[in-house]
């Protein structure tokens, strides 16, 4: 019969394991988005008009929707990453988006990254930042703000 502490070794064990499968797989992610072709919309390098984002093929007569050599690759399933990885920052981390310091309290920094929402004021991205820093939270837009932190030093 399993003590209490080997359940929590277990645990351990097993999130060291994903943690490796993890980076097994995002160096796979990095070698398949090398081999990936971008992706351009038809005729795009012909006509200015045409922009060149992404837009599938359709027409009855349309070389590359028929896939002949030459032409520019489709989109496709087979091009997507690996499922373990897929949503994750290139540091390994789930992106969290914050707008106020207490939301940081539940986050758990071997498991996320925060990112501080766009509609958040200099104010309170310094609180967010200071609060980040003392719980070892990873932030991934960290701009700190020139015009406060020196407001604040000559005690305007």
């Amino acid at each position: 019969m399993p003590r209490k502490g080997d359940r929590g070794e277990r645990k351990r064990a097993e999130k060291a394991a994903e943690k490796r499968n993890q980076k097994k797989a995002s160096r796979l992610r990095a070698v398949l988005k090398r081999r990936k072709p971008d992706f351009v919309r038809q005729e795009s390098w012909r006509y200015k008009r045409v922009k060149g984002s992404w837009r599938r093929p359709r027409g009855k007569d349309s070389k590359m929707r028929l896939r002949i050599g030459g032409w520019p690759k489709s989109v496709k399933i087979g091009y997507r990453s690996p499922r373990k990885i897929r949503g994750l920052h290139p540091s390994g981390l789930k992106e969290l988006i914050v707008n106020r310091p207490e939301e940081l309290g539940s986050v758990d920094p071997d498991e996320f990254a925060v990112r501080i929402a766009h509609a958040v004021g200099s104010r309170k991205r310094k609180e967010i930042l200071d609060k980040a820093d003392e719980l070892n939270i990873r932030v991934l837009n960290p701009r700190r703000v020139k015009e406060l932190e020196e407001s604040e030093e000559t005690g305007v």
